[in-house]
C-alpha cells in the first residue's frame, strides 16, 4: 500500500507540473475533455496507470488460493489403503502413530528454523521414501485448515500417483518442458487440503529438467499457498537429482530401510547431501514387539518407524 500511496503522490505532482507551464496554460496544448472537467474524481495519470499495471502483473505471476481451488485439476483419486495408513477408519492403524510423532517433531523444528518445503529421499531405491512422503502429507492435512502440496519429483521412477490412485499426467515434467501451466498440473483429489503434482510423462533428461530455474520458480509461486510442501525425490547414490532438489528446500528427511540397507551405503547416501539441510532420519520397516507399545499393539510390522530429527544443517 505504501508503494501505491507514493506512486499516487508522485503522479499528482507530475500531473500538476505537466498540465501547466509558467503562463498558467496547459503545457500539452490540449484542452481537458468534458469527462475530466465534469468528473468528481481526477482521471488516473499515465504514471499511476503504469504502476497499477505493474502491480497487477506481479500479482498474476503468483497463484491465489481462490484461483487454485477453482481452476486446478479436480481428479478422482483411488487411495491405496495398504500403503496409506490414514485412508481407513482405524485411527490407530499400524504405523500411524509414528507418523503423528514425525509431524510433531517437524512442528517443533519449525519453531526454531524456517521449515516449509521438505524433501524426502533415501540412499538407494526401495527404502520407502515414497511411502513416507505420502503418509507424512496425509497426517499433516489432518490438522484443521492445513493445506499440503505433495510433489512427485522422481521423474525417473515415479510411484506416488499409484499410491494415491491418481493420474500420472499432466505433471511436473510437462510443466518443466513448457507444455502445461501451473494450474494444469496441480491436482485436487478426495483428501481435503491435500494437493498433488504427479511426475508427468516420461522424459529422457530428468536431471537437466530438475536443475532448471523453472522448477524453483514453481516452488516459489505455489509455496505461499500451502502450510507444507512435501517433495519425493530419486535416491541420492545412483543419481544427482536429490542433491539439486535439496538446495531448493528448507529441510531433508533421509529414509533408511531397517535391516536392509548396508551402513556404508547409508553413509555414502548422506555424503551426497553434505551441503543440504538434513533435519532427520526416518528408519522404515523396523520390527517392534507389542510389549514395546502395549496400548497400540503394533506387533511386528513393515510400517514401523524410528525417527531421529536434529536442528540445523548436517555437519
Amino acid at each position: 500500500m505504501s508503494r501505491i500511496h507514493e506512486a499516487l503522490k508522485r503522479a499528482e505532482q507530475d500531473r500538476q507540473s505537466s498540465h501547466r507551464d509558467g503562463t498558467g496554460k496547459e503545457s500539452s496544448g490540449h484542452q481537458p475533455s468534458d469527462r475530466m472537467a465534469l468528473s468528481s474524481e481526477p482521471e488516473p495519470s499515465p504514471v499511476y496507470a503504469a504502476v497499477a499495471d505493474s502491480n497487477v502483473a506481479t500479482d498474476s505471476s503468483g497463484l491465489r488460493l481462490e484461483e487454485l481451488q477453482a481452476n486446478c485439476v479436480a481428479a478422482k483419486w483411488n487411495l491405496d489403503p495398504k500403503l496409506l495408513l490414514f485412508s481407513n477408519s482405524n485411527p490407530i492403524a499400524s504405523g500411524a502413530e509414528q507418523f503423528r510423532t514425525l509431524r510433531s517433531r517437524l512442528y517443533r523444528l519449525r519453531e526454531s528454523q524456517p521449515l516449509h518445503k521438505v524433501l524426502i529421499t533415501s540412499s538407494i531405491p526401495s527404502e520407502g521414501k515414497s511411502f513416507v512422503a505420502a503418509n507424512l502429507a496425509q497426517v499433516l492435512v489432518r490438522q484443521s485448515g492445513c493445506r499440503v502440496l505433495l510433489i512427485d519429483a522422481d521423474l525417473r521412477a515415479p510411484t506416488l500417483h499409484k499410491t494415491l490412485g491418481a493420474p500420472l499426467t499432466p505433471g511436473l515434467a510437462d510443466y518443466l518442458q513448457g507444455e502445461r501451466g501451473e494450474l494444469e498440473v496441480i491436482q485436487r483429489g478426495t483428501e481435503d487440503g491435500l494437493f498433488f503434482i504427479p511426475a508427468g510423462k516420461h522424459v529422457t533428461h530428468p536431471a537437466e529438467l530438475i536443475a532448471t530455474n523453472k522448477f524453483k520458480m514453481l516452488l516459489d509461486n505455489v509455496s505461499e499457498l500451502f502450510d507444507w510442501v512435501i517433495l519425493d525425490s530419486p535416491p541420492t547414490v545412483p543419481v544427482s537429482d536429490a542433491s539439486v532438489l535439496a538446495q531448493m528446500c528448507d529441510g531433508v528427511l533421509f529414509v533408511v530401510r531397517g535391516g536392509s540397507t548396508p551402513a556404508e551405503v547409508c553413509s555414502k547416501g548422506c555424503r551426497e547431501l553434505q551441503n543440504a539441510p538434513l533435519i532427520g532420519v526416518v528408519l522404515n520397516a523396523v520390527k517392534q514387539s507389542s510389549a514395546s507399545d502395549p496400548y497400540y499393539g503394533y506387533g511386528t510390522t513393515s510400517y514401523g518407524l524410528n525417527i531421529s530429527t536434529q536442528h540445523g544443517k548436517q555437519s
